[in-house]
């Protein structure tokens, strides 16, 4: 297939476009931003007839996975236009001057977050909406006030292409400012972009090479600038022995139907499962009848699937457990391997890499207290999983590690389901995630995008309407230490 590339003068003129629109975008007002992210949302959805078809097309996933997941995007930018309205995302803060402060005599000081500036957004291959030209880092940045350049995914371009010119269109029709939105086509055009110094923040999901690579690039330009990468995870979930007693099957099936999903395609696929070595669990998992195969996204990503279990299969310490035979070259099939906590323990990590696709494997613990050794051999996580009973003596220990590894810790629950909350986290150390802090899912994701400044000693008609004396915005804020609107 032939993809698209935009040319160096097409590029300049993106990168220029978002400059420009810059300062005008920044200063209008929540309400206006809000207004211009419904109009997207309605665009996409009254657009859904002419996208699905050929997201299906790109992408291989079933109509269902799809129009939801445009559900999803529509949603997510809604509840960004929500949280504009209510203004607490500024973080407004009014310190009076105060002659009598205990650290001595105290000024006028008023901070609040502003836009970062423009903002390039590498899209994901597993997404073609919720994380792609109008997903979530999209809607957060300009819902804080960033011109955003997507760089397009070479998995669906078409769809992209298509989802630009709905989200532009419904931009320009909501009064936003010329250049506020546009895409980039081609590996080097991004890199590119990245390296020039009208981009003041890049985001990413993908591969650890490939994320890791763009991280660096973005922190030894002259002025680095923050990169939020989601790079990889293997999601790990730790079965106690009071939990395999009590509920091997329903763990078994949980277990399957989460680490199949999508052919194993979500960036929070639970793909280690510690289970005790003479489980219920582990004797089912034997058993089970795996879901038959399901084309993956992409042709590479199916030979990267098949490469990355290759190695696992091939490692000494490692015995297939489970699989269904009928899978294809284009399409292959769940596949569930096996190996001994100690053997995983030595290995240095190298069984403890994500294999991206519809594989997973099984670790088996003679002692609950390896668990513990398990947690500490980790790198940084999306999500860690503990299936347990309440009186679990293990539990209160191990809990605390995983919060240490990951940014979402779940308690008897499968890490599949991200949703679009105000209390959600999506991040966690890295390799999970180059920015730790951070989420690139639910409304703190605008965080993102925006960083504080303080104004000293102004006059009130210089200061920005969320700091001044009347405020006029009606915002929630801080003021000398208590909340008021």
């Amino acid at each position: 297939m032939t993809h698209p590339t935009t040319t160096p003068d097409e590029l300049q003129a993106l990168l220029a476009g978002a400059a420009a629109a810059a300062p005008d975008w920044a200063a209008r007002g929540p309400a206006d931003r809000a207004s211009a992210l419904t109009a997207v949302a309605d665009a996409l959805d009254e657009h859904a007839g002419a996208l699905l078809p050929l997201a299906r097309e790109e992408s291989h996933l079933p109509d269902g996975r799809l129009a939801g997941e445009l559900k999803r995007t529509t949603f997510q930018l809604r509840l960004f236009a929500a949280l504009l309205r209510d203004g607490a995302y500024l973080d407004a803060r009014v310190d009076h001057a105060d002659p009598d402060w205990p650290m001595g005599a105290r000024p006028d000081i008023r901070r609040v977050l502003v836009p970062l500036g423009p903002v390039l957004n590498f899209a994901a291959g597993n997404f073609p909406f919720a994380f792609s030209v109008a997903g979530g880092d999209t809607a957060a940045a300009l819902a804080a006030g960033c011109p955003v350049l997507v760089k397009v995914h070479p998995g669906h371009p078409r769809l992209s292409a298509r989802t630009g010119e709905v989200v532009a269109l419904a931009l320009r029709d909501a009064g936003a400012p010329e250049g506020v939105f546009g895409l980039v086509h081609g590996v080097d055009e991004g890199v590119t972009a990245l390296r020039d110094p009208r981009v003041k923040a890049a985001s990413f999901t993908g591969s650890v090479a490939g994320g890791r690579a763009l991280f660096d690039i973005a922190c030894s330009r002259p002025e680095p600038i923050p990169f939020y990468g989601e790079l990889g995870s293997v999601n790990p979930t730790f079965v106690t022995r009071a939990a395999d007693a009590a509920r091997a099957e329903e763990i078994a099936e949980g277990f399957v139907g989460s680490f199949a999903l999508g052919a194993g395609q979500f960036c929070t696929k639970p793909g280690v499962l510690a289970v005790p070595e003479d489980s219920a669990v582990l004797r089912r998992l034997r058993s089970a009848a795996l879901p038959g195969p399901a084309p993956m996204l992409s042709a590479r990503f199916a030979e990267g699937y098949a490469r990355r279990l290759g190695e696992l299969a091939g490692h000494e310490a490692v015995r297939p457990l489970a699989a269904n035979e009928s899978a294809q070259a284009d399409a292959p099939a769940p596949a569930l391997l096996t190996a001994g906590i100690e053997d995983v323990l030595a290995g240095g990590g190298e069984l403890l890499a994500e294999c991206f696709g519809p594989a997973a494997l099984v670790v088996t613990y003679a002692e609950e207290s390896q668990l513990v050794a398990l947690a500490r051999a980790l790198d940084g996580q999306l999500t860690a999983t503990v299936v347990g009973e309440d009186d679990d003596a293990i539990v209160p220990e191990l809990v605390p590690l995983l919060a240490e590894r990951a940014g979402r810790v779940l308690w008897n629950q499968w890490p599949t389901g991200v949703s679009v909350t105000y209390a959600q986290q999506h991040g966690g150390p890295y390799p999970a995630t180059t920015a730790p802090t951070t989420t690139s899912v639910g409304t703190a994701a605008i965080a993102r995008f925006l960083r504080p400044v303080a104004y000293q000693g102004f006059p009130d008609h210089l200061l920005p309407e969320a700091l001044r004396e009347g405020n006029p915005q009606g915002l929630p804020r801080l003021v000398d230490g208590t909340p008021a609107r």
